[in-house]
């Protein structure tokens, strides 16, 4: 059965959100390797550089996770162009100092200022349609999202070789700037109407919908930072690891339209399962893969499913978390994925180290498959708690699948 389509999320109100959303995520996209980019006329060199990407994602989970609590749904166009404001300054700091600790500091607050943009956008996006509108809104936001970090690397790698090296921190900053300001062209939606800011036992209730969140990107990091060692163990060029990772983003952001298109059998949960399964044996058939043609079918695969996972994810939380709690609930999904990522980055490095990539790759798809059943388990036992406690509640009301 086809869905609505497209067309009807083609609204003023819409583009207005999806002009901020993509001039505010670009700067948050370009970032880490700004950094690196930054510093390697500088002493310290990309050593510096990598360090610096480091605490600029700490910046970015802490932020998420604690500022993200405070958000209040009547506030929440000011507190985002604050957020925004403060890392607008800090990238420009980036740009111009000298000192390490000064590069240190404006790092930690270019994340953390500008950490609750991506899930206080998503809320408020959520607010300007009806119900079923959001899953293709879903899908589209994670098809703009794909998009932008596509574009960011090559645009970072363009002007800084092209201009200098301070460069892509100067358009980061100007980015972040002017999405501080464009912010309050958001029209007042549902969310923002509302008052209340979200208590921390509520969005902390959706640990297992994050817990999986972290999972479905914990395989596909891996995959995709081994990917260049896995094609040198291979015999491959190693230049293929740009051009394979290129299409990855792209069928990502395919797959995230192909998902919202039409509605599709089961609810949201056995969805989400589903996709993450098959992701999951994408990546295995990447890892154990022989020929350069089946690692870049799997990998293009990969990115396709993977997408419609973190499309079924943001549905699952809209509905458990009330609606003066999906700003929080979201920015605090945004901060235990980025958790997630960087513990697996760094398994992943032990696992180069000590061993060979296919068993990085396959490591990560285990560490996938185990969280997985933690927060499935975890999951059910809370419905049945609720169902315990709230014998009258209707329990479906909550299962719109796209």
């Amino acid at each position: 059965m086809t869905g609505l389509g497209y067309r009807e999320l083609v609204n003023r109100d819409v583009l207005a959100w999806v002009v901020v959303s993509l001039v505010g995520k670009l700067p948050l996209a370009m970032a880490p390797l700004a950094m690196v980019f930054l510093t390697r006329e500088l002493p310290g060199g990309y050593s510096l550089g990598a360090a610096l990407a480091a605490v600029y994602v700490v910046g970015e989970v802490l932020g998420a996770a604690l500022l993200g609590l405070l958000l209040d749904t009547a506030r929440l166009r000011g507190q985002l162009s604050a957020g925004l404001a403060v890392g607008a300054v800090a990238f420009g700091v980036l740009a111009f100092a000298q000192s390490t600790w000064l590069l240190v500091a404006a790092a930690f607050l270019a994340g953390a200022g500008p950490s609750t943009t991506p899930g206080g956008l998503r809320a408020v996006l959520l607010g300007l349609l009806p119900d079923d509108h959001v899953p293709r809104a879903m899908s589209m936001e994670a098809m703009l999202t794909q998009v932008t970090w596509a574009v960011a690397p090559a645009l970072v790698t363009v002007v800084a070789l092209g201009v200098a090296p301070q460069a892509p921190a100067v358009v980061a900053a100007s980015g972040t700037a002017i999405a501080a300001w464009l912010v309050w062209i958001l029209p007042r939606g549902h969310v923002t109407s509302r008052k209340g800011s979200a208590t921390t036992r509520t969005v902390l209730s959706a640990w297992p919908i994050y817990l999986i969140s972290a999972a479905a990107l914990a395989q596909l990091a891996v995959a995709e930072l081994v990917l260049p060692a896995l094609l040198e163990y291979r015999g491959f060029a190693v230049g293929w690891a740009g051009v394979l990772l290129t299409g990855f983003a792209a069928c990502s952001a395919v797959g995230a339209l192909v998902y919202g298109w039409r509605r599709w059998p089961g609810g949201l949960r056995t969805q989400g399962f589903v996709l993450l399964v098959v992701t999951a044996a994408c990546v295995v058939f990447v890892a154990l893969g022989t020929s350069l043609p089946i690692i870049a079918i799997a990998l293009l695969a990969a990115g396709l499913f993977q997408s419609g996972v973190l499309v079924t994810r943001s549905l699952v939380l809209r509905e458990r978390l009330p609606v003066g709690a999906h700003a929080a609930g979201f920015s605090m999904m945004y901060a235990v994925t980025g958790v997630g990522y960087g513990l697996t980055a760094s398994a992943a490095a032990w696992v180069l180290a000590h061993g060979t990539p296919e068993w990085a790759v396959l490591g990560g798809v285990a560490i996938t498959l185990v969280l997985t059943a933690v927060s499935a388990l975890a999951e059910r036992r809370q419905r049945a708690d609720q169902r315990v406690t709230h014998p009258r509640s209707d329990s479906t009301a909550a299962t719109t699948p796209p």
